[in-house]
């Protein structure tokens, strides 16, 4: 649960984005306004860090994906990074429930010019996801990031398995939780919601999978 990497000195943090990312324009407008708005400001941890988003780009890039599903959307610079990193040609499917907050996501999207290559879906993401499953769209998506309610990330995750591809991979954020997952005091649910994300991911043999300390700790799941 951060907007930076944890573990770094605020001199190297500030060489490594002077050197290790190329955020754009639309990317720090959007960075920026979510740090200054006054309904989001609070919150603003909830952001992804721009080198995690450049870590994105790079992955999205990688593997060539042209339709991408991000269950979790807040202001919308992942889905604004990834839909960028892909290309005009590029698709993500958005689920989210807030209007407050997609609605700042929606105006930065609108000004990138790449709102046309976003499909916001404004209901509960178990819902959406099921939908998605009931209309046959197995297989369909080489790339999705979850970064949501942390009670339902299993579930998210089981979904998302279904609707990536073989080869596809699956990103789950927040998987080191701030440390607390390593500290055996910490029962809260959300702490215990994400251990249990992270046993489970162990010991799926339908993914091979690699969690990275970038970020709040990243999980990539790779659907074998």
């Amino acid at each position: 649960m951060s907007s930076s990497s944890m573990g770094l000195s605020d001199s190297v943090l500030k060489y490594l984005r002077t050197l290790g990312i190329r955020e754009d324009a639309d990317q720090l407008a959007l960075r920026e306004a979510t740090a200054e708005h006054p309904d989001s400001s609070k919150m603003s941890m909830m952001q992804i860090s721009p080198e995690q988003g450049q870590f994105m780009t790079l992955l999205v890039e990688l593997i060539g994906a042209k339709r991408c599903l991000e269950i979790g959307v807040f202001t919308g610079y992942s889905a604004l990074t990834v839909a960028k990193a892909m290309g005009p040609e590029g698709h993500v499917v958005a689920l989210d429930v807030s209007e407050k907050f997609t609605a700042i996501a929606r105006e930065h999207w609108d000004k990138a010019g790449v709102a046309d290559q976003i499909d916001l879906r404004l209901a509960p993401a178990t819902e959406s996801l099921a939908a998605m499953l009931a209309a046959g769209e197995h297989n369909s998506f080489d790339f999705a990031f979850i970064d949501a309610d942390k009670g339902n990330y299993l579930a998210y995750y089981n979904a998302a398995l279904d609707l990536v591809r073989p080869g596809g991979v699956i990103g789950i954020d927040n998987v080191l939780w701030g440390g607390s997952v390593a500290d055996p005091m910490d029962h809260r649910p959300d702490t215990e919601a994400i251990r249990g994300i992270n046993e489970a991911l162990l010991m799926d043999k339908r993914v091979t999978i690699s969690m990275v300390p970038i970020g709040d700790g990243l999980t990539l799941a790779r659907k074998r």
